[in-house]
């Protein structure tokens, strides 16, 4: 069976799968081995000679602090152990036992080595063990979490006590959790690693985003054979021009941007056609629509929209176009959508489809699956859902891509990459991370354009 460093595993995806290890031979003491022995690697090459000091919970979390100290003393370092509760597992009692150094209580250290609780956790740690929490990371230079930051829900990505503190680096056992990779818990996670203690594929387990690979286009390649995208602008004829821009420099062979009113500052590649929406759309040498950018919320805008969707067409929906969107205009759709949704635009389509789940990967998965469409909903915490229930988390883009015009061009990049023969969900894959890498490559402070003229560089990185 392959193994998957990129998995995403819910709290019981990585209880099975840990269980399929011990089912298949590996005992618990072993995989506590490998747990303890991978992140005390980790802590060794931060601690640098500095004193370490390993909280140690009841459950195997804690037990694989123990063996964490144990490595730690046996290559010269310092090291202290505080449990402020006894061993309560078998596997965390043998590791104790094998540690042998005792307990204390705590000091002043150079480093501190979280393992209360780890995935398991479903309930607030309490005063006592978050104070105890808290005053540790006050006395220690630099804090590092094992699997997860005491106190989070692995699955939602949420603290259960108020107040807990941030932490340098977290080193995930196993397998990433969906909390390493979540507002607002993943602010609070510093550094990120992980340990390989041999988990192996999980089927139908959520992904984390990693580079695409790219193709040059064919030898024989031309305009249309490289897709044609039409960008459907509206009341603010900017924000469509950004998204026909964006998807110029994704790959895009032909862009044309359908808009009665003319761009103020209109790029000269840009082809700008005007005229009854329905006609122009009907070309048939389209290969992908894009609707919502700048479009407006009005009765027009409305009217644009559903002569969109009605040439049934491969259709990314961003901004404005979210907020009209409703059942009716999904009714009867055959082919596939995009939806590109931040917050506020997400929380409008859960109104407007109904969509009640009460937990946030479960109500997006909805989403996904009744709007027959992958929904990139995006934020600091951007995640990516196919109907089928497939997931695919990010590893965070630059904050400096928080300005009006982002999503724009994101929008155009998904049409681009559609246009270019790629499946929905890979479309918005490449999209996502194509995006936030420019944003790297163009640095701070950037404007819209400059984001655009990065995409070159960063299709470059995946050629």
């Amino acid at each position: 069976m392959k193994r998957a460093f990129s998995q995403v595993l819910t709290a019981a995806q990585m209880r099975a799968a840990e269980q399929a290890l011990i089912g298949a031979g590996t005992g618990v003491s072993e995989l506590m081995e490998r747990a303890g022995r991978g992140a005390a690697d980790w802590v060794r090459r931060v601690a640098v000679g500095r004193p370490v000091t390993v909280l140690c919970g009841p459950g195997n979390n804690g037990g694989d602090g123990y063996v964490i100290a144990r490595a730690l003393r046996e290559a010269g370092l310092a090291v202290r152990v505080v449990a402020p509760l006894p061993p309560a597992t078998d596997a965390a009692r043998a590791a104790q036992a094998a540690w042998g150094g005792g307990t204390g209580t705590l000091a002043r250290g150079g480093v501190l080595v979280d393992a209360l609780f780890g995935t398991g956790l479903a309930r607030p740690l309490g005063t006592a063990l978050a104070e105890l929490l808290c005053a540790a990371a006050r006395e220690h230079e630099f804090r590092i979490a094992i699997d997860l930051p005491s106190g989070i829900d692995a699955d939602r990505g949420e603290p259960l006590d108020d107040g807990l503190p941030p932490f340098d680096l977290t080193l995930s056992l196993g397998a990433w959790k969906p909390a390493h990779w979540r507002m607002p818990a993943m602010t609070a996670m510093g550094e990120r690693r992980l340990v390989d203690i041999g988990i192996e594929r999980v089927a139908g387990a959520a992904r984390l985003l990693s580079r695409p690979v790219l193709h040059s286009p064919a030898i024989g390649a031309h305009k249309y054979t490289r897709g044609f995208v039409g960008v459907v602008g509206g009341a603010m004829p900017g924000a469509g021009q950004l998204a026909a821009e964006a998807a110029m420099h994704g790959g895009a062979g032909y862009v044309k941007l359908f808009a009665d009113a003319w761009p103020s500052q209109p790029s000269p590649e840009l082809v700008v056609e005007g005229g009854d929406l329905r006609d122009v759309v009907a070309d048939r040498r389209l290969d992908v629509l894009l609707v919502g950018p700048g479009l407006g919320r009005g009765e027009v805008s409305h009217q644009r929209l559903a002569a969109a969707l009605a040439r049934e067409l491969p259709t990314v929906v961003d901004g404005d176009a979210l907020m009209l969107l409703d059942p009716a205009l999904l009714s009867g759709r055959r082919e596939g959508l995009v939806l590109t949704p931040h917050a506020g635009e997400l929380a409008a389509l859960y109104r407007a489809l109904e969509i009640e789940a009460a937990d946030p990967l479960e109500r997006l998965r909805a989403l996904a699956h009744d709007a027959r469409a992958v929904v990139i909903a995006k934020g600091p915490d951007t995640v990516i859902a196919a109907p089928d229930g497939a997931l695919t988390f990010t590893t965070g883009a630059p904050s400096w891509l928080s300005i009006a015009g982002s999503g724009d061009v994101l929008a155009g990049l998904v049409a681009s990459r559609i246009a270019a023969g790629r499946t929905l969900f890979a479309a918005a894959e490449e999209a996502v991370w194509l995006h936030g890498r420019a944003a790297r490559i163009a640095g701070p402070a950037f404007a819209p354009r400059g984001l655009i003229a990065a995409l070159p560089p960063a299709i470059s990185e995946c050629l």
